[in-house]
């Protein structure tokens, strides 16, 4: 047993100044990921900060944007009207991922922040840069099939996990975050990063920034999307690969389109070349074919995961095709 001190504040600038002054502090909120790290001594903060009392769980208009607050539990989002009505993608999407079980628990903030499900990152018998920096990357040889086709580096080819992310990055969110030095929002397809030479590190936050929320745009697409999950098995599993997509259709003409991919990089994978490409186009089979190749570019595979190099392109074309309807 690790011990660890235990606080729970109810101020905002307690919480973050808690964990801004100890480099061993992590913010926990429904603990559906860092507890798991911590029974399998892969994070063993010495200080958790618990942020449940902290007044960041509506869902509600804020200008043209709908403002979900950090705390606000997946099924809660998934379930709200609102999101249902103005963002669908985002619903299919949360629903998508893990179980209901735990929807009820993770939060909003929690979701972005879940680390790769990797399981050389998970078991710490095996070398990983991630969980320990200098020791290697055990899935570049090892069994890879889970693994990242875009975006790695010879340091990292783990994946990110989260489904809602997916969603939140095609519809061009935009975090909230506050920390020791102030407020500041962040582009969603900037939170996350690649790996490169640090793949310890997750995303751009700074030390003791919290999420405090997330807005998620107004737009056209609020009708013709589809959030596409191929799994091993039906129920609370990881996806081999995701896709969202999401179109703002004139008749059968494509006038707007937003795409991306899940469970294919270090982080939710933008396709905006294949979104442009669409623009303009009829929504048939042939162009969205078309739009997938265009995807596809850059893509590379290794020993044990060559097939996502044909499960991605149809599992974007399928999710463009239940989109368009």
């Amino acid at each position: 047993m690790n011990q660890f001190n235990y606080i729970r504040p109810s101020k905002q600038q307690a919480a973050i100044e808690a964990v801004a002054k100890d480099a061993n502090a992590k913010f926990i909120a429904g603990g559906t990921n860092l507890v798991d790290l911590m029974k399998r001594g892969v994070m063993a903060p010495q200080k958790l900060v618990d942020i449940n009392r902290l007044p960041l769980t509506k869902i509600e208009r804020q200008g043209n944007a709908l403002r979900i607050g950090a705390l606000a539990l997946n099924a809660t989002v998934a379930d709200d009207r609102q999101v249902r009505e103005r963002h669908p993608l985002l619903a299919q999407a949360i629903n998508a991922g893990a179980s209901a079980q735990l929807r009820n628990m993770a939060t909003t903030g929690g979701n972005m922040l879940q680390r790769t499900r990797c399981p050389y990152f998970y078991d710490t018998a095996m070398p990983c840069n991630k969980r320990e920096p200098g020791t290697g990357c055990g899935a570049l040889e090892g069994i890879n099939r889970m693994h990242a086709i875009f975006g790695f580096s010879d340091k990292c080819i783990a994946v990110h996990p989260s489904d809602m992310s997916v969603a939140l990055v095609a519809l061009d969110a935009t975090v909230l975050v506050s920390g020791p030095k102030g407020d500041r929002r962040i582009p969603f397809t900037d939170l996350h990063r690649l790996p490169g030479d640090a793949p310890e590190k997750d995303t751009t936050l700074e030390p003791g920034e919290l999420i405090t929320a997330v807005d998620v745009p107004d737009g056209p697409f609020t009708k013709h999307v589809s959030y596409y999950k191929v799994r091993e098995r039906a129920s609370y599993a990881f996806a081999l690969v995701s896709a969202a997509a999401a179109l703002d259709l004139d008749g059968t003409t494509i006038k707007a389109a937003r795409l991306a991919f899940g469970s294919v990089a270090h982080k939710p994978w933008r396709l905006t070349a294949a979104e442009q490409m669409l623009v303009g186009k009829p929504a048939t089979e042939e162009t969205f074919r078309q739009a997938a190749a265009v995807a596809m570019q850059g893509a590379k595979a290794f020993k044990h995961n060559e097939y996502k190099l044909k499960l991605a392109p149809n599992t974007l074309i399928q999710a463009l095709k239940t989109a368009a309807a």
